[in-house]
């Protein structure tokens, strides 16, 4: 067999729905082993698949076996019908076992029949299920044999599509079949006993699916695109469209035909194109494809099984979209000869001026068809030096034109030749002129130029220190417009140390402070400042200028020494200061630089002396065998190389300390360098450890008054003291007025003998705890009452006497308070009016008095 799966058949693998053969990858079908032959043909199907893509194909091969001559003078013997059932066995019984009977009369097994294929129509309608056919055996008549059938399709997926009677052999199908899910069953009949012991070998069964029209041809795209050049002659391929039918393609139901439905549009012919019936290969069949009147075709192609029989085939269609490509078959014109514009003057750099009217018609063609030939793109040609013009880019694009430099009060008009040709060749057999001209007239319009400075960036020199109002330059500006009568003024854009004016007529440039070369608005010596000129057109247009100053460094500054500050030993040829210069200037401002010591006072030239190395650098050390440590202010005198010479009397801070063999200052050293004595350094010793002194005992002090606050014992028993209680009661009765109580007991107790005599640890209830307290509002302080009874009688007086207060101060009745207790009834602080009294003292008597503060006396918590 032979297979190609349009990939080189990398992988594929090939199987056979029998035991009995094999097939070789090369698509050889070989015997796996000996083999008999019992009927003229045998029907093998044969798949390939391809692991990779799980793809699979299938083939059916017949083969047809040749008889061969009796030998040993046997003939042929027929097979042993069963009485009665002759009928029968000719129409859909089928005996696959035969026994046969010899010369001697012994039975002897003869080789088994091959059952030909059974064929199935697909998509029946039942009814199901639906016998197919019958099998028996010839010993069925002596014992009781029971048939089954094994295979995909019985015992496998799909599972019960066939099904048998046990005891009589009848196949059934159980259900409609589609061959475009499964076009062929192998099955395996097999026939046993009662037992369970095999009576017959197994027999293969092949079951075939008729395929019926049942699938409607399908395209693979519903839309295909396609091209072919204008002007191409009858015959030129165009595209192919296909279409599969999922029914058998061996038959009339899979093979599909192929025709032209409709074309739009219908010019110039209704017949421009035609499809071959069985490849689906589009191609021209008229001429006369020209873009630019059609560039576009629309073919509506239908597809028909059973070979193109539109009364029983079915159909399914398509779009063919064919586009006309172009082909350079037309030069390019301009759409009129003459043509008059107008530019803007003024423009002193090229840039892009007005669209104009020209319009190049381009041969009407399109760029995208053809990548890498411009057949569409034109190029125009233009001889001037003060225009050029856009190269077009796109079809009907309008030229643009570039103006450079043009000058109203130069030239107010031009006579331009444009002219215009394809960048690719005209296509062969196209007898005419590849290029197209077409004058242009350009008047120049007059427009407000900006003025501009003839000299930008202007440079100047000069020495700096110039005195305030030096006059340095004039820089003007020049307005373009000469017919028109406009003023100029200038101003300044840019002055960053505001060092200059500019007059705002004439542009005359002044100091308005002294220019330093030194400043850090210099950059290497030059000062920068822009300049704005501006005048009075509609609209005003205004123009740029930068002046640049160059300053000559001039000697007006002195030198500076460095080190400022130097260490040295105290003893000479140790080691030696190495002393330098620095200055703002620039040479020949600068050194050599001359080091010299003062005159006066004369110590410092006693105990010093300066070695001088190069121009720059010197050496200073001590003149004497040896200095005291300490430190000490030597001045030195530096002076420049300048005209005239500048010079500076400098100090620097030389620290004389003892060293070590290295020549290193010790640490001992170091301090007595720095200016303390031994006696000031015990004085700081000393005053260091009595503050530490007084530190420690102000802290011995806080922690023994803490503590003995915290040891202090109670006066007074919290059971005996009510002045800050509220107790809760269960009875209450009538007033003042209606029980005899005894106000005395509120009174204060006059003895606190009962008190002192308690045990000791018994500690106030109202003392003030070890821990945090809450924080209340601090209230105005006022004298505290001699007698609580007076106090609460006052109240009482004042309720009563208050017209306007409820009956609400009656005597209460309460519970026994304990023995000892002195108190009297406080029921009446209820119902005291609160017109003008002030309670605000009831916050000063502590924290168990606060709800009464807060019923009373504040207004801040309500």
């Amino acid at each position: 067999v032979k297979f190609n799966n349009c990939a080189g058949n990398k992988g594929v693998r090939y199987e056979t729905n029998s035991l009995d053969f094999k097939v070789r990858a090369d698509g050889t079908l070989f015997a796996a082993h000996h083999v008999q032959m019992p009927s003229k043909q045998l029907i093998l199907v044969v798949t390939a698949w391809d692991p990779q893509t799980l793809g699979k194909w299938e083939a059916m091969v017949r083969f047809l076996v040749a008889e061969k001559s009796q030998h040993n003078g046997h003939k042929p013997k027929g097979r042993k019908l069963v009485p009665g059932d002759l009928v029968q066995q000719q129409s859909d019984t089928l005996l696959p076992w035969r026994q046969h009977q010899s010369a001697n009369g012994l039975r002897r097994q003869k080789r088994d029949w091959v059952i030909p294929p059974i064929n199935v129509p697909e998509n029946s309608r039942g009814p199901f299920p639906q016998q197919l056919v019958r099998i028996r055996s010839d010993k069925d008549k002596e014992i009781h044999i029971r048939y089954s059938i094994t295979g995909v399709g019985a015992d496998q997926p799909p599972m019960e599509v066939f099904s048998i009677d046990p005891v009589s052999g009848r196949m059934y199908v159980t259900r409609p079949m589609d061959r475009e899910e499964r076009a062929s069953y192998h099955l395996r009949a097999h026939a046993v006993d009662m037992n369970g012991n095999k009576v017959e070998n197994p027999i293969d069964l092949y079951i075939y699916v008729i395929d019926m029209n049942d699938n409607r041809p399908e395209f693979i795209n519903q839309v295909y695109n396609g091209s072919v050049d204008e002007g191409s002659k009858p015959g030129t391929y165009v595209m192919t469209v296909t279409a599969n039918d999922a029914d058998d393609g061996t038959t009339a139901n899979g093979m599909v035909r192929y025709r032209i439905v409709t074309q739009t549009p219908q010019s110039p012919s209704q017949n421009m194109f035609t499809i071959n019936s069985e490849t689906g290969d589009i191609v021209t069949v008229a001429a006369g494809l020209d873009r630019e009147k059609v560039q576009q075709y629309i073919v509506i192609v239908q597809a028909t099984d059973m070979e193109g029989n539109l009364n029983y085939g079915l159909s399914n269609t398509a779009t063919a979209i064919i586009t006309v490509t172009d082909v350079n078959d037309n030069p390019p014109e301009f759409t009129t000869s003459t043509v008059s514009i107008n530019t803007p003057a003024g423009a002193k750099q090229p840039q892009k001026g007005v669209r104009t009217s020209v319009i190049i018609t381009q041969n009407l063609t399109r760029v995208s068809n053809y990548v890498g030939v411009p057949t569409t793109m034109c190029t125009c040609a233009l001889i001037h030096s003060h225009f050029g013009f856009s190269q077009p880019k796109a079809p009907r694009e309008k030229i643009q034109y570039f103006a450079a430099a043009v000058d109203y009060e130069m030239n107010r008009a031009f006579m331009l030749t444009v002219m215009v040709s394809n960048q690719a060749p005209l296509a062969s057999g196209i007898q005419m002129s590849f290029q197209s001209t077409a004058g242009v007239t350009i008047s120049v319009t007059d427009v407000n130029e900006a003025p501009y400075f003839p000299t930008n960036h202007k440079l100047i020199r000069l020495e700096e220190g110039v005195p305030t109002g030096t006059v340095l330059t004039t820089f003007s500006a020049v307005d373009p417009d000469r017919f028109m009568q406009q003023a100029v003024r200038y101003s300044k854009l840019s002055d960053p140390a505001n060092w200059l004016n500019i007059n705002a007529t004439n542009g005359q440039i002044t100091t308005a402070a002294v220019l330093d070369r030194e400043s850090d608005y210099i950059k290497n010596n030059v000062y920068e400042a822009t300049f704005l000129a501006a005048d009075n057109g509609i609209p005003p247009a205004s123009g740029t200028g930068t002046l640049q100053i160059y300053l000559i460094d001039i000697n007006d500054n002195a030198p500076e020494l460095l080190p400022k500050e130097a260490q040295i030993c105290e003893k000479p040829n140790l080691n030696v200061i190495n002393i330098t210069a620095a200055d703002a200037d620039i040479d020949p401002n600068v050194g050599p630089f001359v080091f010299e010591l003062p005159s006066v006072p004369s110590a410092v030239r006693k105990n010093w002396t300066i070695t001088r190395l190069n121009g720059d650098y010197a050496q200073l050390s001590l003149r004497i065998m040896y200095l005291e440590a300490g430190v000490y202010d030597v001045p030195i005198i530096v002076t420049d190389s300048g005209n005239p010479p500048l010079y500076n009397t400098s100090v620097i801070k030389v620290k004389v300390c003892p060293c070590d063999e290295n020549g290193d200052c010790t640490t001992i050293g170091a301090v007595a360098a720095a200016g303390l004595g031994t006696g000031a350094i015990i004085a700081i010793l000393i005053c260091i450890i009595i503050l530490l002194t007084m530190v420690l005992l102000f802290v011995v002090w806080m922690k023994r008054r803490e503590k003995e606050r915290h040891t202090k014992q109670l006066l007074i028993d919290p059971e005996d003291d009510v002045r800050d209680n509220i107790l809760k009661y269960d009875e209450e009765g009538g007033g003042e007025e209606d029980q005899d109580y005894d106000l005395s007991q509120l009174q204060q107790p006059e003895t606190m003998d009962h008190v002192l005599n308690k045990t000791p640890g018994v500690r106030r209830v109202d003392e003030r705890p070890i821990g945090a307290e809450p924080q209340y509002p601090i209230r105005p302080v006022i004298p505290h009452p001699g007698d609580i009874g007076d106090f609460i009688n006052e109240g009482l007086r004042a309720a009563d006497n208050d017209p306007t207060a409820p009956p609400y101060d009656s005597l209460l009745v309460f519970d026994y308070e304990g023995s000892g207790s002195t108190a009297g009834s406080v029921s009446s602080l209820n119902s005291s009016s609160s017109g003008d009294q002030d309670y605000d003292y009831l916050n000063d008597w502590g924290p168990r008095f606060k709800k009464l503060a807060d019923m009373y006396g504040g207004g801040e918590e309500d």
